[in-house]
């Protein structure tokens, strides 16, 4: 019994988009949610220049460079070595976003098409806490996307809905033409988080 317990808890995410994913070689089933609002929105064209926050394991750096192709650049940005090999057109950088402007100083000095941020917290459990740790998470990526971003340049960020969801959400409305909520089919069920994408840097 106790091994089939196990076998059951270490399969339970093991769904079909896991599988899919896989199967198409990459390596996490978030890059469905990515595919998602690249259907729904047009976020990336070819040619563009993205930086991808939060970038591991790496599959949003390779839908996004499949999208932008060979004139464009993809970089990611994350706590975690990328360890899968990468496209030509795309790299990544291994630092705490939390204190970017003191590691990555040449990416902050870039101008970007398209920004995104699948950047999640460590959860604790507690909805309150997470969504905290995540709203810290993506004050910084909008930071980091209102020093860097071209003008009419597009920003996707995930956030745990929470207390500070309406303040966030605020923000981009100042500071974009357009802003869209968006829960993608392929979250989890269980998943508080959800993505906001402001469309045309003001």
């Amino acid at each position: 019994m106790g091994r089939k317990g196990k076998k059951h808890s270490k399969n339970r995410w093991a769904d079909a988009l896991t599988l899919k994913a896989k199967k198409e070689n990459y390596p996490a089933r978030s890059v469905y949610k990515l595919k998602e609002i690249q259907k729904k929105f047009k976020i990336i064209k070819k040619g563009d220049s993205i930086l991808d926050l939060g970038c591991s394991p790496g599959s949003w750096l390779l839908y996004a460079s499949q999208c932008t192709g060979d004139p464009g650049k993809v970089l990611g940005v994350d706590l975690k070595p990328i360890k899968i090999d990468l496209p030509s057109n795309t790299s990544s950088v291994t630092c705490d976003i939390l204190n970017f402007p003191k590691e990555s100083k040449d990416f902050l000095n870039e101008k970007w098409d398209v920004i995104l941020s699948d950047m999640a917290p460590a959860t604790t459990g507690r909805k309150d806490v997470d969504a905290a740790r995540s709203f810290e998470l993506c004050e910084t990526a909008l930071q980091c996307a209102l020093q860097t971003l071209k003008l009419k340049g597009h920003f996707v960020c995930k956030i745990f809905q929470g207390s500070e969801f309406k303040t966030f959400e605020k923000k981009i409305k100042i500071n974009f033409q357009i802003t869209k909520i968006f829960k993608p089919e392929s979250c989890r069920k269980a998943s508080k988080e959800i993505y906001i994408l402001g469309k045309n840097r003001i």
